[in-house]
């Protein structure tokens, strides 16, 4: 389809970089007024320069309520109407050799970012639909929200919450024609991953990110790599009219990941 969201006034947070900066960039060739939020000032509106006027940047920090409120205020003043909200900020927690050497130091911030602006952004953003007609939300969760595992154990619980509160809020806002809905990313390259392991030095974080996407690629039954724009595809169904009658879904962005390992066979494995 061409101009799908014509007309739509779109907030995506974590909008400056990685799948954030995708989904921008897909809603704005759909036709959207888009509002980029992000803690990174320099950086978002270094991209919203390069837009055009279709594209804004927010200072955002998602931790914040009350930030949250005045990012979706600041959207309707701008642009007059609000239709789609993205809640995609977030933040990864740091991963330990065990989890009984976790402190648990990052609990509240990662919990804070993943949960609580998800939660706020909804409820802001569903003031608004609810006095204009309805309108859809996109809560950003991860395979690692629905697979159990070791290591970032504060991160898999934070989006394993993100998951059952949209399944929770779609079912109330319901009422008010709006759709909640999440799409869960696997093995996606952005600098999340990295940021788990922020206090190694360059070359052991090159060394540690290039072995666990090894790994990820031979786990994944599809081949090809994802990309930020394989998830941003999924946003703009979520945010459209194709998916009018989808609400309280998780939609699974991971090359069939969390479905099970790849099946090795023999011309797959080396001499």
């Amino acid at each position: 389809m061409v101009n799908e969201l014509a007309g739509k006034v779109a907030v995506v947070t974590g909008g400056a970089s990685g799948i954030g900066a995708g989904i921008v960039e897909r809603f704005l060739a759909e036709g959207a007024r888009v509002v980029i939020a992000d803690i990174e000032r320099d950086r978002g509106e270094d991209f919203a320069a390069t837009l055009g006027a279709d594209a804004v940047f927010r200072l955002t920090d998602v931790s914040d309520p009350d930030q949250v409120g005045a990012l979706v205020a600041a959207a309707v003043e701008t642009f007059g109407a609000l239709d789609v909200m993205v809640n995609n900020a977030g933040v990864s927690s740091k991963m330990h050799r065990s989890f009984l050497d976790d402190d648990l130091a990052d609990f509240q911030r990662v919990m804070a970012v993943n949960v609580l602006g998800v939660m706020a952004g909804t409820r802001d953003a569903a003031r608004q639909m609810a006095a204009s007609g309805g309108g859809s939300i996109v809560n950003m969760s991860s395979i690692g929200g629905i697979q159990a595992g070791g290591g970032v154990m504060t991160y898999r619980a934070s989006k394993a919450a993100v998951i059952h509160f949209t399944k929770s809020a779609a079912i109330e806002l319901a009422y008010y024609d709006i759709r909640v809905n999440t799409i869960a990313p696997g093995s996606i390259p952005t600098p999340l991953l990295a940021s788990s392991n922020s206090e190694k030095d360059a070359a052991e974080l090159q060394r540690f990110e290039q072995a666990i996407r090894e790994q990820m690629r031979a786990d994944r039954p599809l081949k090809r790599e994802g990309t930020p724009e394989d998830v941003a595809e999924a946003a703009l169904y979520l945010a459209g009219e194709r998916s009018r009658y989808v609400t309280g879904t998780v939609l699974v962005v991971d090359g069939g990941t969390s479905a099970g390992k790849a099946i090795r066979r023999r011309s797959d494995k080396k001499d």
